[in-house]
């Protein structure tokens, strides 16, 4: 990107009882923003949380004018937190990361030199997965079988790590209310023609909290979702991607 251009941005958050992370993400959201472009907004989407999130998102508000909250009375799931967040963006650029620190956002740095003319998505992949071994496991068998299953060519499709430009969102659609969400973004965003660029950032131990991935009930949910959602993208192509850059005079290839 040249340095005399500076995008307007969003940067947003999901939250889900993440008191004790989310406060330091958004100091650090805003400082990275300000060296960036006069021209931002930092989002937090509160995903129905029970801990104390609302009342501290309440009190971060007062102190960072650039901070909106979004509030969902009930947990409605991953997908929806980041459903919400897109619709809220109103910038050029929109980057969103997990609301429980396991990510640096001071790394933003990194990722908006290379967001050229020309790329639309500059997606992170974990350089290490800073994980107890079982997660770290399945996780790469669940990586594994996701490439396989949908053709990604990503490498890490489950970094949620990653800046796009606002406007694909014109191009695609978002169904899916669950963590399976991540698939169904970077797949119809490979399927639209929309070019990546992939960058590797640090992933971090859990501090406090837990996953809310590893149940029996969810895993049974998630494995139902990916199968419906390969039957629509990949076996049915049922898509409701419109073709990518008809303002620019290209073409999907």
């Amino acid at each position: 990107m040249p340095s005399d251009i500076r995008p307007s941005l969003t940067v947003f958050f999901p939250c889900y009882n993440d008191a004790a992370t989310i406060g330091s993400l958004v100091a650090t959201a805003d400082r990275v923003a300000r060296e960036f472009t006069d021209d931002y907004e930092i989002i937090v989407v509160d995903d129905g949380s029970s801990d104390h999130s609302r009342p501290l998102l309440y009190e971060l508000q007062a102190r960072y004018a650039r901070l909106r909250l979004v509030f969902h009375e009930n947990n409605r799931g991953y997908g929806a937190a980041l459903q919400s967040g897109f619709s809220h963006a109103t910038k050029e650029l929109v980057f969103y990361t997990d609301g429980d620190g396991q990510y640096d956002v001071f790394e933003l740095r990194k990722l908006l030199p290379i967001m050229q003319d020309g790329i639309d998505v500059v997606n992170g992949y974990k350089i290490a997965r800073s994980d107890p071994l079982h997660r770290i496991i399945i996780g790469t068998v669940y990586l594994w079988l996701m490439r396989r299953l949908f053709n990604f060519h990503v490498r890490d499709v489950d970094c949620d790590f990653r800046l796009i430009r606002r406007r694909v969102f014109d191009h695609i659609r978002l169904e899916y209310t669950s963590g399976v969400i991540c698939l169904e973004l970077v797949k119809k965003l490979e399927m639209a023609g929309y070019r990546f660029v992939e960058f590797p950032v640090h992933h971090y131990h859990r501090t406090v909290g837990k996953s809310q991935f590893f149940n029996l009930r969810r895993l049974f949910k998630t494995g139902i979702n990916i199968l419906h959602l390969w039957w629509q993208l990949v076996l049915w192509k049922d898509t409701p991607i419109q073709i990518a850059y008809l303002d620019e005079g290209r073409r999907k290839p």
